[in-house]
């Protein structure tokens, strides 16, 4: 797990997601026109707890997230989404 020096306000997570399928379990490479952007990831940094902010879930889970969740970022070359908590749909 990837040590990020970026802390999320409100009830944003940041989630890294998942690599990318590079072949199907058959062993079928799927060319880069056919890959589809991960829909899971882990949580990588969440907010400080408060009153307000009831934060469901913590670093290091494993979540699923919609398809168009969250915004991309790039820090040190790697890909990061920041998202609202409301966002991920289950940790696994």
């Amino acid at each position: 797990m990837s040590k990020l020096n970026i802390k999320p306000l409100g009830d944003r997570v940041v989630v890294e997601p998942a690599p990318v399928e590079e072949k199907t379990a058959s062993g079928i490479i799927i060319p880069d026109t056919a890959k589809e952007k991960p829909q899971k990831g882990t949580v990588l940094a969440v907010p400080d707890y408060d009153k307000d902010n009831k934060i469901s879930v913590k670093e290091g889970d494993q979540v699923l997230y919609g398809k168009y969740a969250g915004t991309e970022i790039t820090i040190d070359d790697k890909e990061y989404l920041i998202m609202k908590q409301e966002d991920i749909l289950a940790i696994i």
